[in-house]
């Protein structure tokens, strides 16, 4: 049986406004409880408001990326320091986004996560395959390879981090894996942890391919699946609460 506390995590991408985000996150405030656990990861500017709207409750907030790196001349980066000194306690990293657009590799996702863990930030680590790498069969390859650098990077503190499952040919597109697709590459990831750490199976893993309020509860009560990465949906508070609700029930 599956006793791991479901994790719903909101990731706003490059959206946001102030009045905006003072709207949707007094929305996800007003609807606690949750059964589950729940975190917002915001773009920089908005960490700070963001902490203020969410103090003295159980909602979480983190950021979207992090330097692998600690201080120095690195314009434009923001340390696992900087965000832990904003209350952070996520932070996403290796997302296919960020691996598509800026050339993240493997290993420099796993520096990064295992730069957020010195400073006490959890890393969110995403794995996925793209549309014609799961169209040539190559999912388990390419999964396991992008886990497999975090793991090796972290070491004994690999079961210190989230992972997520982000089939990228189920971001933003409308499509989504089924709950058969999604289980049987959570299960191999979990396999591939339970090689590495004795404490697999109490490890999150998340799934991140457009997750929406009509398919979340069938997602997440697969017995691999641990909760959601959530894009699009996060930015409307019902739909994102609906999310939760359906973790709750799961």
């Amino acid at each position: 049986m599956n006793t791991r506390r479901k994790l719903v995590v909101g990731n706003w991408k490059m959206h946001g406004s102030r009045k905006g985000n003072a709207e949707l996150l007094e929305g996800i405030v007003g609807a606690r409880p949750f059964g589950c656990d729940v975190a917002v990861c915001v773009p920089f500017p908005y960490l700070a408001e963001t902490a203020v709207a969410l103090a003295g409750s159980d909602l979480r907030w983190g950021a979207q990326d992090c330097s692998a790196h600690e201080q120095g001349a690195y314009t434009g980066e923001v340390s696992a320091g900087m965000l832990h000194e904003f209350g952070c306690r996520y932070v996403i990293v290796g997302h296919s986004e960020r691996r598509a657009y800026h050339a993240e590799g493997d290993p420099l996702v796993a520096d990064k996560a295992k730069a957020a863990l010195a400073r006490g930030v959890t890393p969110i680590v995403c794995v996925g395959e793209t549309l014609a790498q799961r169209e040539a069969g190559e999912t388990e390859a390419v999964v396991k390879r992008q886990l497999s650098a975090v793991i090796h990077t972290l070491a004994h503190c690999a079961s210190e981090m989230v992972v997520a499952y982000e089939p990228v040919w189920a971001i933003g597109t409308g499509r989504t894996a089924t709950p058969a697709q999604a289980q049987q590459v959570h299960a191999l990831l979990r396999a591939q942890l339970q090689a590495a750490t004795p404490h697999a199976p109490g490890m999150r893993i998340l799934y991140g391919g457009s997750v929406k309020p009509d398919n979340a509860r069938e997602l997440f009560a697969q017995a691999d699946i641990d909760g959601g990465l959530i894009g699009g949906a996060s930015l409307k508070a019902a739909d994102f609460v609906a999310i939760c609700r359906a973790a709750d029930a799961t």
